[in-house]
């Protein structure tokens, strides 16, 4: 995950108002360690940034078709306390601007947007 991490940071590094580099890199090693976790087959795993004029498009791409779990699903499930899981899909929905998932040719593609933050002012 640190890598995936450090890819984020410095894709968001050179823009004028990014999105929240904290956040981002904390909801991609999410996605990065679910896909790692829940992918059935040891396939390639890909992380596309897409930076876009109001903010930043993080997917996750895996060989695993299956959708995961309760990304999209109205409502929120309390994670159990007791559990070591279960939190990642809960901050995602929580954290991004939007959030979801799409097949792809070889599995599914995770995804979550953040909006840029708005500009600093100044003081006078």
């Amino acid at each position: 995950m640190p890598v995936a991490r450090a890819l984020v940071r410095t894709a968001l590094a050179g823009l004028e108002h990014p999105a929240d580099s904290d956040t981002a890199e904390l909801l991609t090693a999410e996605l990065v360690a679910n896909a790692v976790e829940h992918t059935v087959d040891a396939g390639p795993i890909e992380l596309v940034v897409e930076l876009l004029p109001g903010g930043c498009q993080v997917e996750v791409h895996d060989p695993d078709p299956a959708p995961p779990g309760a990304l999209t699903r109205p409502g929120l499930t309390a994670p159990d306390p007791w559990q070591e899981h279960g939190r990642g899909l809960l901050l995602i929905r929580a954290l991004s601007s939007s959030c979801g998932h799409r097949p792809t040719g070889s599995g599914k593609a995770v995804w979550f947007r953040l909006s840029a933050l708005p500009p600093r002012l100044s003081p006078a």
